[in-house]
């Protein structure tokens, strides 16, 4: 069975299992959470992490200057 993707696109590390027998009020709790850790995270260390993304997905300068051929479809 192929190791699925994670968002982060890790394949490797610590596996996290998950109980299966969670009520829908404990998974919506466990989300919360990671959405309230996330949105202080981002609070605290918003400039750099900023920095960090522009870093990471900015285009290239030859990505940025790259002039399409006439006959390429502009999608």
């Amino acid at each position: 069975m192929k190791p699925s993707l994670l968002p982060s696109g890790r394949q490797r590390g610590i596996p996290f299992l998950l109980p299966d027998d969670w009520t829908p009020e404990q998974a919506l709790a466990v989300v919360e959470l990671l959405d309230d850790l996330r949105e202080t995270i981002w609070n605290h260390y918003q400039i750099p992490l900023h920095e960090l993304l522009r870093e990471l997905y900015a285009p290239t300068s030859s990505e940025k200057f790259a002039i399409n051929e006439p006959d390429d479809p502009p999608f």
